[in-house]
């Protein structure tokens, strides 16, 4: 597209009928290996926008569903499509920001939420939270006045990482304050990444007070040249709403409430 762009995660998924064979070989194999896929038939449509994600496998020129059965991709993140509404109030094309929540230059005990230029955040990966995304476990916004943020993948390190033993991660997730979180991710020397969630250990999410709010945080996101032929929701969108509490520090994440 020829400009830094935010793109949201949309897996290409099997037809029910498609998908509907896919188990029933599971079933009775007890393997999804040597099960054949017809990709121009068996999955759903995707927008034009839409491309494969970068390690999926092609054959014959098709993109190859993966042993659950999805083509993992992506789609450009726009005002226009209602399913990414919430992506795309964190995100201003005209000034090419994004809001984003990170560890502070200042104090690696407190955090920020921040306007980034778009090209820093280039080839990283994001994960968007506020209001209306997977129930809230951070309890940020309201729904009168809703509040997302980008959050970097791997801004939070455990300086104390659990051994990769049943019960030390059970007691690590259910004890520490670090593992007040949704999950772990380790980065092997080869490159490989390897996260155990909660739930693989049969434990809730959320479930009390989170990690990521026992930090304090300060708002650092500057207000945007006015302009006139504006209209008056841009006005007040998200990134002005912020604007208004520049340079002001909460003890919390969950603190930050926005104007009506």
């Amino acid at each position: 597209m020829g400009e830094a762009y935010l793109w949201a995660r949309l897996d290409r998924k099997p037809t029910k009928q498609a998908d509907k064979r896919f188990k029933k070989y599971q079933y009775s194999q007890k393997t999804c290996k040597g099960f054949t896929w017809n990709v121009e038939e068996d999955f759903r449509t995707v927008p034009e926008s839409w491309i494969p994600a970068r390690r999926v496998q092609y054959e014959s020129g098709h993109p190859v569903p993966d042993e659950h059965g999805h083509i993992p991709g992506w789609v450009p993140v726009d005002k226009f499509n209602k399913q990414y509404c919430w992506h795309a109030s964190v995100v201003d094309y005209d000034a090419r920001k994004a809001l984003v929540l990170r560890l502070s230059d200042e104090d690696e005990a407190m955090l920020e939420i921040a306007s980034v230029p778009l090209t820093e955040l280039m080839e990283q990966t994001l994960e968007l939270i506020g209001t209306n995304v997977n129930g809230n476990p951070y309890g940020l916004g309201s729904k009168k006045n809703p509040l997302h943020v980008l959050v970097p993948h791997g801004i939070l390190h455990v300086r104390n990482a659990p051994a990769v033993e049943f019960h030390q991660l059970l007691s690590w997730f259910l004890d520490s304050d670090e593992g007040r979180v949704e999950g772990i991710v380790w980065h092997c020397n080869d490159g490989a990444l390897v996260k155990i969630h909660r739930h693989h250990l049969g434990l809730k999410w959320p479930d009390g007070d989170t990690f990521l709010n026992s930090r304090p945080v300060v708002v650092r996101v500057s207000r945007l040249p006015f302009d006139p032929d504006a209209s008056p929701d841009s006005r007040k969108n998200l990134f002005s709403a912020l604007s208004s509490l520049a340079g002001r520090r909460f003890s919390s994440f969950r603190d930050v409430q926005l104007d009506a």
